[in-house]
């Protein structure tokens, strides 16, 4: 059996990724720059969201 594909990332995953402090990416959470979710009390980034995010913020660094 294959093993499932990561379609969201923790908050440390996303601090991992990212290399940026909690704060940080709680910062572009709460601005909306970085959109998330919430399974009960537990917060989540989709995989997607955060590669649009890299995308986008390389692009406007050209």
């Amino acid at each position: 059996m294959a093993s499932p594909t990561v379609a969201a990332l923790t908050v440390p995953e996303v601090m991992a990724a990212l290399r940026l402090g909690r704060s940080k990416v709680y910062d572009l959470i709460r601005s909306g720059t970085l959109p998330s979710f919430t399974i009960g009390r537990a917060r989540r980034v989709a995989v997607d969201d955060l590669t649009t995010y890299i995308r986008t913020k390389s692009r406007s660094s050209l």
